[in-house]
C-alpha cells in the first residue's frame, strides 16, 4: 500500500520545507530537494541516492511513482494542499524528491581523459550563476567543474532549477582556493586565469593539454592567489563601453574555444 500524507503538519513535510529553505539543514543532514521529472531522471542517471518521492496523483500517476520503487525509493502520495505548499514552481510536474548529497571533495574526482578540460569558478555569488555555469559545463561536456570558496551550496533549489539538472550531469568538486591550486598543480593541469590585466588573447593559448579555465565573480574578478598561480592570464576582447560580462557567458566563450581546438572531443 502506498502511503498518503494529507497534513501540512506532518514531520516529513515540515522537514522537506526546511530542506528547501535552509542551507544549514542541508549540510547537517546531507539531504536536499529535487523537483521535476527531468531533474529526477538526471539525478538517478547520475547515481544519486533518492530517499523519498512525494507525488501528487493528478499530475503524476501512481503507476509512474510505483515504477521508481525499483531504485529503492520510498514512494509517498500527497494531497493537493500539501503539493501546493511544497512545490516551488508550477512546472514541478507533480513530483518532489528528497535525495542524498554527494561528497564533493577533490579526492573524488576521476578523469577518463589524460588531458582533462576543467572549468573552475571562484566564489560565484548567486545560485543562478552557479546554475548557468553548470549548464555551460554540461553543454561543453567538460571533464569537471570545480567551485572555489563557494558562497552558496550547490544543492540550493535555485541552483538546481537554473542548472536544469546540470548539477547531476557534470562531475563536481568544491574546495578552498589553496586546495584547488595544489590539486591542479599536483596533477600537472595548466591554469588559465580569465582576467584583463597583463593578459594575452584567449585564442592564443593551446588548450589541448590538461587545462583548467578559471573565472571569477562578476563583482570582484579573480583573487590574487589565482592570478599568481596561473600558467597564463587570458582575456576576451571587450569592444563595448562595459569592461565585464556575465560569468557564465565568459566561461562559455573560453570553454568552447578549448573544445574547438580539441575538435570537440
Amino acid at each position: 500500500m502506498v502511503k498518503t500524507i494529507s497534513s501540512l503538519q506532518n514531520p516529513f513535510i515540515k522537514q522537506l520545507i526546511q530542506l528547501k529553505e535552509k542551507s544549514k539543514l542541508r549540510k547537517k543532514t546531507g539531504l536536499f530537494v529535487i523537483e521535476g521529472k527531468r531533474e529526477l531522471s538526471l539525478a538517478i542517471k547520475g547515481n544519486y541516492s533518492i530517499e523519498t518521492l512525494y507525488y501528487y496523483a493528478d499530475l503524476f500517476s501512481a503507476s509512474e511513482a510505483s515504477s521508481l520503487e525499483v531504485y529503492g525509493i520510498d514512494v509517498i502520495e500527497i494531497t493537493k494542499v500539501v503539493y501546493e505548499k511544497i512545490a516551488h514552481r508550477e512546472t514541478t510536474e507533480g513530483i518532489i524528491a528528497v535525495a542524498k548529497a554527494k561528497d564533493l571533495g577533490l579526492k573524488n574526482l576521476e578523469f577518463k581523459s589524460k588531458t582533462p578540460l576543467i572549468l573552475v569558478a571562484e566564489a560565484p555569488e548567486k545560485p543562478g550563476n552557479i546554475g548557468a555555469l553548470l549548464r555551460t559545463a554540461d553543454a561543453a561536456n567538460v571533464d569537471a567543474i570545480i567551485i572555489s570558496n563557494p558562497l552558496t551550496d550547490l544543492y540550493n533549489p535555485n541552483s538546481i532549477r537554473s542548472s536544469v539538472g546540470g548539477v547531476f550531469t557534470v562531475p563536481i568538486a568544491t574546495g578552498t582556493t589553496e586546495e584547488i591550486i595544489n590539486y591542479l598543480k599536483q596533477h600537472n593541469i595548466s591554469i588559465y586565469a580569465a582576467i584583463l590585466q597583463e593578459s594575452v588573447m584567449y585564442d592564443s593559448i593551446d588548450f589541448k593539454k590538461a587545462t583548467a579555465i578559471v573565472v571569477g565573480a562578476e563583482s570582484t574578478g579573480l583573487s590574487k592567489e589565482w592570478r599568481d598561480a596561473s600558467t597564463a592570464k587570458i582575456r576576451i576582447p571587450m569592444q563595448g563601453k562595459i569592461d565585464s560580462m556575465n560569468v557564465s557567458v565568459a566561461a562559455g566563450i573560453l570553454i568552447f574555444e578549448a573544445k574547438r581546438q580539441r575538435k570537440f572531443n
